[in-house]
């Protein structure tokens, strides 16, 4: 049986590296400047994250869907846990989601289960994330209102 190894694997993992790096930067660039503005003013099923960069201390806005689970909000990681954004607020440990057009603190950020990620966005939603073998989601815990 095959197995790559070597070389030849280094260049592959070195290639798809390349074109994930492409497509995070083109959907950046084009996607997230046309859905930024609908989700600030909150139209549409789309949140904004306002994050703080890790090495920049730059204040961000990344738009994405988000799923009301009680109190708080499941995130679903399509790009997985390496994205900046989720980067960001794992290492701040807090963010604020935008939601709606309302501001909502965010506490922490917890892994959740597969299951009661998909439960939470609910048919279709789950429906489409399950054929699309989605697994990896998050817990944004809402801060305590004083």
């Amino acid at each position: 049986m095959f197995e790559p190894s070597g070389e030849g694997a280094a260049v592959g993992r070195g290639a798809l590296r390349t074109v994930r790096r492409g497509w995070l930067w083109l959907v950046k660039n084009t996607l997230n400047r046309v859905t930024t503005p609908l989700a600030r003013g909150g139209f549409g099923p789309l949140a904004l994250v306002r994050h703080v960069g890790r090495k920049t201390g730059r204040r961000y806005e990344t738009p994405l869907l988000l799923a009301r689970l009680g109190d708080d909000f499941v995130a679903e990681l399509t790009y997985g846990p390496s994205v900046s954004w989720y980067r960001n607020v794992e290492a701040a440990g807090r963010c604020e989601v935008v939601v709606g057009g309302r501001a909502v603190a965010i506490e922490r950020i917890e892994v959740l289960p597969a299951e009661d990620g998909l439960r939470a966005f609910g048919y279709p939603a789950a429906l489409v994330l399950r054929l699309l073998r989605r697994r990896d989601f998050r817990l944004l815990k809402r801060a305590a209102t004083r």
